[in-house]
């Protein structure tokens, strides 16, 4: 398998999931946005106050882009919103084996209710705000992906050991190397 994919909502586990498959499975492990982070020397809530989300959703196309090239035996845990455009659904199928993580709200809430780095989240009601964000992009997520697999009342290696079972059956259903 070229590259392994984690998306989803925020708070569902896929860059604690992410780090901890990577490393059981010998492979690199890339986070889309700490990378941005890195690569425009301040944190995305900074990004999307001076810029605005569309520029960083331009930032996240631009990064799909260049890995495509260069992203090999990776797991790579993307922003929840990098699905949302057609363009890097296309592009992240073409990177590897999408794992959608999903979990319910309540879940979701529980895990970023006082995480103050996710600018999509700031305003009055979080529940209300959670709620709007994953009816919206819940259609773009099962789009991009391959596999569907739920974090509710799993710890990250039982969602490790699901993935490892479900990719397993993936590839044997589609022989054709991702």
């Amino acid at each position: 398998m070229k590259n392994l994919i984690l998306i989803g909502f925020m708070g569902v586990g896929k860059t604690t999931v992410g780090r901890l498959l990577a490393k059981e499975k010998g492979m690199l492990f890339l986070d889309t946005d700490d990378r941005i982070v890195s690569e425009q020397g301040t944190d995305i809530p900074d990004i999307f106050s001076r810029y605005g989300e569309p520029y960083f959703r331009d930032l996240e196309t631009e990064l799909l882009k260049r890995m495509q090239e260069d992203t090999k035996n990776t797991v790579v845990s993307v922003g929840g919103g990098m699905p949302v455009r057609e363009e890097n659904r296309m592009l992240l199928r073409s990177l590897g084996c999408v794992v959608y993580l999903t979990a319910a709200k309540q879940t979701i809430l529980r895990r970023v209710h006082n995480d103050g780095s996710r600018p999509m989240l700031n305003g009055e009601d979080l529940a209300e705000k959670v709620e709007q964000l994953m009816s919206a992009r819940e259609h773009f997520y099962r789009q991009a992906a391959h596999i569907y697999i739920r974090t509710d009342g799993r710890s990250a290696r039982q969602v490790m050991q699901v993935i490892g079972q479900e990719t397993r059956r993936f590839m044997a259903e589609r022989p054709v190397s991702l």
